[in-house]
C-alpha cells in the first residue's frame, strides 16, 4: 500500500491534542505540500497563516463555534484566497483551491503522525478580524494541527456503488 493511500485511510478528525509542540521540520513539509498542490490556472490564490501564539488561538475559539480544542493545538492553519472570476462550472477557484491544499496538508500531516480537522463552522469576519486578513480575502476554512490525544475509531463509509456512477449517472 502506498504511503498516501496509508494516510487517506488513515486520517481522522482529531479533537484532542497533546501539549507536544510541532517540529519546524515536519511543520515545513505540511506547508511544502500545501505549496506543491494543484490550483486552477496555477494561479495559486491561496494564503495560509499558521498561528502558533497561545494567545491569539484563545481569541479564535470565542469565534469558532463549539470548537473549543482549537486553542489546545499548537497550530492552527488557516486557509483563504480572493474572490474572482468563477470557473466555467459556477464555483469560485479559491475555495477549491484552498480546499485541495489544506487536503494535501492534512494527509501530509497524518503521514507524519500529527493530526487535523476540517473546521468551516467559525465567524468569518472575527477571524479576519484577529488576523488582520484583508476585507478582500475570503477565509475558507481552518484545521487544528498537533499531536493526537485521543485515536478516534474509522467512522463508516458509503460503499462505492453508492457513490460512483460509471459513464452516466445512475441510482
Amino acid at each position: 500500500m502506498s504511503a498516501v493511500v496509508k494516510a487517506i485511510q488513515d486520517r481522522r478528525s482529531i479533537r484532542a491534542y497533546t501539549t507536544k509542540k510541532v517540529e519546524e521540520e515536519k511543520l515545513n513539509q505540511v506547508l511544502e505540500a500545501g505549496r506543491m498542490a494543484p490550483t486552477a490556472n496555477n494561479l495559486q490564490n491561496i494564503r495560509f497563516i499558521v498561528v502558533k501564539d497561545q494567545e491569539t488561538r484563545n481569541k479564535m475559539v470565542d469565534f469558532a463555534g463549539a470548537q473549543g480544542f482549537l486553542k489546545d493545538a499548537p497550530v492552527v492553519l488557516v486557509g483563504f484566497g480572493e474572490p474572482g472570476d468563477p470557473m466555467r462550472c459556477g464555483e469560485q477557484a479559491y475555495t477549491v483551491d484552498v480546499s485541495i491544499t489544506l487536503s494535501y496538508m492534512m494527509l501530509t500531516a497524518t503521514e507524519l503522525g500529527l493530526g487535523t480537522c476540517w473546521l468551516a463552522n467559525f465567524d468569518e469576519s472575527k477571524i479576519k478580524e484577529i488576523l488582520n486578513i484583508p476585507s478582500n480575502m475570503q477565509v475558507v476554512a481552518m484545521s487544528p494541527l498537533g499531536y493526537a490525544a485521543e485515536s478516534p475509531e474509522q467512522r463508516s463509509r458509503k460503499s462505492l456503488e453508492q457513490i460512483v456512477s460509471f459513464d452516466k449517472y445512475s441510482d
